[in-house]
């Protein structure tokens, strides 16, 4: 069995990740590990929860350990680039750990919060730099971080990246980073066509490629299920799955903000312990909802698809899908939230009757049907929908015709009816019968030789 001495890695970082209690590499980090440690570009393809952040996070560490840091001010040497603030900070935390007993210095910046703190940690000095694309371009157009000399570049979740629309700011973070001789390291999930697009352009041509699972598989170790169940009934089968002794903690996700507002609200008035984190809250309500749930405080998160990648829950025992995702890629990184680091867990969907052919799908993707939960007290009574899916936002809880398409032909057959149970009006009966009106034909002007 391959354990991280083995990898090449240096003592001291070898000692915290004892520390840390990390023996036996994960097969993600045993092939990333070498490749980038000898100065390869690697393309980094893993599902959610193998240790990623590990794969790049001790190359980067190894090769800043080895070089002399210039006199005075030292510039950035390493940035990774993250979409969301929540993998920001973890990939930061886990920085922290690793480098415990090295004098490299880490930063992070996110938006979101207010950039004073951010900035006064840039000017003590930093050698990687951890940030969110949005709040990088500001604070390079304001004169606080040059990038120029960056020496190791990680992408991390190319394909969210992206799918976030951040395209753009990529792209003018790249060009900020100039045409010298750099290494990069691209990790995504799963490899759409424009994943493939970035990965020629930023990757030199002998590259490394580990691919470790099969691009949008889910854990093994997660045990999955679905309960068949009406829109109106998910929220008391939400609240009789928690009557479970064995659910510690659950992640439930909804699929808008709204939506992850109200399930918190409901389960909090049946005095379940619950919050919401989603894109609408500030960062410090959004981190301070997640700390309650890490510490126990609260039983329950609802969160939005916002919280399917980056959050890190040591033994989360549950996540449940209140509302299936539109999106196979998403269900993926919903339940990676579980079963993390060789763990077990389980993962439970509500599938109400317009949500059957998003269930179809994800089974396809991942090539395996969910088993359904026989333990069901409130089963779906609409006839489930099998054809495509509704593009957009799912249909009404009738299941694909909405109220009004139901309604509206009674108009007319209520005239046809009210038509056909009268009687005609008989001639002499003293009422006109109704006629059309029609426009008076204007009268034709006189011509101008008149």
């Amino acid at each position: 069995m391959i354990e991280f001495q083995d990898l090449g890695i240096d003592p001291i970082l070898l000692r915290a990740l004892d520390d840390a209690g990390y023996t036996v590499p994960t097969p993600i980090q045993e092939h990333a590990i070498p490749a980038a440690l000898d100065g390869k570009d690697v393309l980094g393809l893993a599902q959610t929860g193998t240790g990623k952040t590990c794969a790049f996070v001790i190359p980067i560490l190894q090769k800043l350990m080895h070089e002399e840091r210039l006199p005075g001010f030292p510039p950035i040497r390493s940035l990774i680039l993250t979409p969301t603030r929540e993998l920001a900070m973890q990939i930061y935390d886990s920085f922290l750990v690793y480098a415990k007993y090295t004098d490299i210095r880490c930063a992070l910046v996110y938006g979101g919060v207010s950039q004073y703190n951010q900035t006064e940690a840039l000017s003590a000095g930093v050698d990687v730099l951890v940030a969110t694309p949005g709040r990088l371009n500001d604070l390079c157009g304001q004169g606080y971080i040059d990038l120029e000399d960056i020496e190791l570049f990680v992408l991390d979740e190319a394909d969210r990246m992206l799918d976030m629309g951040f395209i753009d700011d990529v792209e003018r973070i790249v060009k900020r980073m100039g045409e010298h001789e750099m290494q990069t390291l691209l990790f995504s999930a799963t490899m759409p066509k424009s994943v493939q697009s970035l990965v020629k352009r930023l990757l030199k041509e002998d590259f490394t490629r580990v691919e470790v699972n099969p691009v949008s598989t889910t854990v093994e170790s997660i045990d999955q299920s679905v309960y068949f169940v009406d829109r109106e009934n998910k929220k008391k089968l939400l609240l009789y799955t928690l009557r479970d002794p064995e659910i510690d903690r659950a992640l439930v996700f909804v699929r808008t903000k709204t939506g992850a507002d109200k399930v918190a609200r409901e389960l909090s008035r049946a005095h379940v312990g619950a919050d919401a984190i989603h894109g609408d809250k500030s960062q410090i309500d959004r981190q301070n909802a997640l700390n309650r749930f890490k510490e126990g405080k609260i039983r329950v998160l609802v969160a939005t698809d916002i919280a399917a990648r980056g959050l890190d829950i040591n033994e989360l025992s549950h996540v449940i899908n209140y509302d299936v995702p539109t999106e196979p890629e998403n269900y993926v990184h919903r339940i990676g939230r579980t079963g993390r680091a060789g763990h077990g867990g389980i993962a439970i969907t509500f599938c109400q009757a317009d949500e059957v052919p998003y269930l179809r799908r994800i089974e396809r993707t991942i090539d395996k049907q969910i088993a359904v939960r026989e333990d069901n007290p409130y089963p779906m009574q609409e006839r489930p929908h099998e054809g495509k899916p509704a593009r957009g936002r799912s249909r009404s809880r009738r299941g694909g015709r909405g109220r009004r398409s139901l309604n509206n032909n009674k108009p007319q057959q209520a005239a046809a009816e009210q038509s056909a149970d009268t009687p005609q009006q008989a001639p002499g009966s003293g009422k006109r019968p109704h006629r059309p009106r029609h426009r008076r034909k204007p009268a034709a002007k006189p011509s101008a030789e008149a």
